[in-house]
């Protein structure tokens, strides 16, 4: 199971069994070497009595404080390692040593004098942790792969996440696409009780709680100078490592900010590594370049050419275990492929648009969703009912009333069923509609709440912004955002860290007044004056470009072949979860004029998932 994530830990690997009354406990890791880098820090890792083991795997940033309040009450350390403060901030506080934590992180703590097994996440999900409960026997990994490597392990396709995944593109927390398969949500811990064989999962940290608490009073000025404070402590944090550290810089406002922060207070160059395109409209390249040189880095680019990328599609079903459709997963592996020639930890700038109001939909979901209810409730429930059929009927006829068009297009992002603790970017994307999942599956399921749900718990008298930014925070951002950056950097044994996800900083931004972070047409407003403070307007003042990579082209030229491979009917008719016939209508026709990418892209995705691990399928089409 640990020899499987071997790209996760490539410096060393350790075991340790313990038999207890009601249960065998098997405990095992893989190491990548970051803070101290003797093997006296190797880990499964005891305590001194060998009552207490843990088994980590993230950073704790602020490990020298908490070990010197532990000197302080009298315990000694062996190793430098936050792994050992970890351990001992347990056995100082219990499950309440985890409220001192500045870090990203998942551990799993056997507790032998209470008999029970401790395995917590961190507050925003950085860090991945998968469990597996069925027939007495338990089993967690940082990946699903490791699974796969016992025999009890039941691949069991969960048909009531399929929905989730054809409408998100990914299977949200706390789901997998496994039965009885789960991921631990941000936030929270569970406990099992190794004599009752109990799982109880407890929640310690949740964003929503800062959003309901009552707004700081608080000048707008002097917020500026405490979120640069708060930022420049979060930067300093991620900093801290006995390895070489990178990192990674488009010309957007986050990640300059991240380096401008920390080059300003360094005497050494900062290493920044940025990804080129040679198609100019997703080129951020020469624009990173000119950041980099006013800021002084020592700057690498690679340009990335449609050979590294085609060649990238291949290894996603490998890295990614599960369905997940975020082409951005190619230019990110990339960049981490090339930082990890020069540094083993690299800071990315995920965050920013769910804490500062970054996104373009955030406005255009509320937009549409206060335009729909200028419709009497009866018009709603009609469009609603009938989205599907409309909008093929509108599509055969170019005469279709306007105004129809404009109504269906506006359910086509929100349901009428939908309130704005439901505003989700993926209706922008055009993914897959309720009328789609139905024709697509073959048996009626249940949609599940996903996790985002908890957005429910919202104060009334929240704006409708910051409720869309809060459903981003804990869904959108932890089931894409993070799912993409840890399984890119860690294809290459690359530590991964996110400086704008210290927790400290959206507990400061949730407090602020929207008007703080946004006003129409403006967004970002706080981070954007502190990046200003370093780095010139002029140079900042352009559109984003985001990692944009072209797969709908390239499905239709040289990586045609792997729809002709995948979405064969004997391939579809071979787990028999989908309406073969409807399958080959949608790639005929994307085929034809290029209509219909969304969803054959997001079929094509969870084909080559099934063949590789239901199938056992080896070498990938390419």
């Amino acid at each position: 199971m640990t020899d499987v994530l071997w790209h996760r830990g490539p410096d060393g690997s350790g075991y340790e069994f313990y038999p207890v009354g009601n249960a065998h406990i098997g405990l095992g890791h893989r190491r990548l070497s970051i803070i101290d880098l003797s093997a006296g820090a190797a880990q499964p890792l005891k305590d001194e009595s060998g009552d207490y083991v843990i088994a980590f795997n993230g950073e704790i940033y602020n490990y020298v404080e908490i070990r010197e309040e532990l000197k302080k009450q009298g315990f000694k350390f062996f190793t430098s390692s936050d792994t050992e403060v970890l351990l001992k901030a347990y056995i100082k506080w219990g499950v309440d040593a985890v409220h001192k934590l500045i870090g990203m992180f998942v551990f799993i703590i056997y507790d032998k004098k209470k008999e029970k097994l401790y395995l917590f996440r961190d507050r925003a999900g950085v860090k991945p942790l998968y469990y597996s409960y069925k027939d007495g026997l338990f089993l967690f990994a940082s990946e699903l792969k490791a699974f796969h490597q016992t025999a009890a392990f039941e691949k069991e396709i969960d048909a009531d996440s399929l929905p989730l995944y054809f409408r998100f593109g990914y299977v949200p927390a706390p789901y997998t696409i496994f039965k009885n398969t789960y991921k631990l949500k941000p936030g929270h811990y569970l406990t099992i009780d190794l004599n009752s064989r109990d799982l109880k999962e407890e929640k310690y940290w949740d964003v929503i709680d800062y959003y309901n608490m009552p707004q700081l009073d608080i000048s707008e000025p002097d917020a500026v100078d405490e979120m640069e404070k708060l930022l420049v402590s979060a930067f300093r944090y991620r900093m801290v490592a006995d390895v070489p550290v990178g990192v990674f810089l488009s010309s957007g406002y986050d990640s300059t900010a991240v380096t401008a922060l920390l080059q300003t207070d360094m005497t050494d160059r900062l290493k920044t590594f940025t990804i080129g395109f040679d198609d100019k409209r997703h080129n951020e390249a020469n624009e990173a370049k000119a950041i980099a040189e006013y800021l002084g880095t020592d700057h690498t680019e690679y340009y990335c050419s449609e050979a590294d990328a085609k060649e990238i599609v291949s290894t996603l079903p490998y890295y990614y275990d599960e369905p997940f459709i975020d082409t951005s997963a190619i230019p990110t592996m990339l960049v981490s492929r090339m930082a990890r020639e020069n540094v083993t930890v690299a800071l990315s700038a995920d965050g920013g648009d769910e804490t500062f109001v970054g996104y373009d939909h955030t406005e255009e979901y509320v937009d549409d969703y206060r335009k729909i209810l200028r419709y009497p409730p009866w018009l709603r429930r009609s469009f609603n009912a009938s989205t599907g059929y409309l909008s093929n009927v509108s599509k055969s006829y170019r005469g279709y009333n306007k105004q129809v068009q404009i109504l269906l297009n506006q359910f086509w992002k929100l349901r009428s069923r939908c309130s704005v603790d439901q505003l989700i970017d993926i209706f922008l994307q055009g993914r897959c509609t309720d009328y789609r999942i139905y024709r697509l599956l073959n048996t009626t399921v249940d949609t599940k709440n996903a996790f985002f749900n908890n957005a429910t718990k919202l104060s009334g008298g929240i704006d409708d912004i910051t409720k869309s930014l809060a459903i981003d925070y804990q869904n959108y951002m932890v089931d894409d955002i993070l799912t993409k950056v840890d399984r890119a950097t860690m294809s290459v044994s690359l530590e991964g860290r996110e400086p704008l996800l210290d927790h400290r900083i959206i507990e400061l931004a949730a407090r602020l007044p929207l008007s703080y972070k946004y006003d129409r047409g403006s967004r970002k407003k706080i981070l954007k004056k502190i990046v200003h403070r370093h780095v010139p307007e002029p140079l900042m003042n352009r559109p984003k470009k985001g990692f944009g990579i072209p797969v709908n082209k390239w499905l239709r030229g040289d990586l045609s072949k792997l729809l002709s491979y995948y979405l064969d009917e004997p391939r579809l008719n071979d787990h028999g979860l989908f309406d073969t016939g409807y399958v080959t209508y949608l790639k005929n026709r994307y085929l034809k004029d290029g209509s219909e990418y969304n969803i054959v892209w997001t079929i094509l995705v969870f084909q080559m998932w099934y063949q590789k691990w239901i199938k056992g399928e080896g070498e990938m089409i390419t």
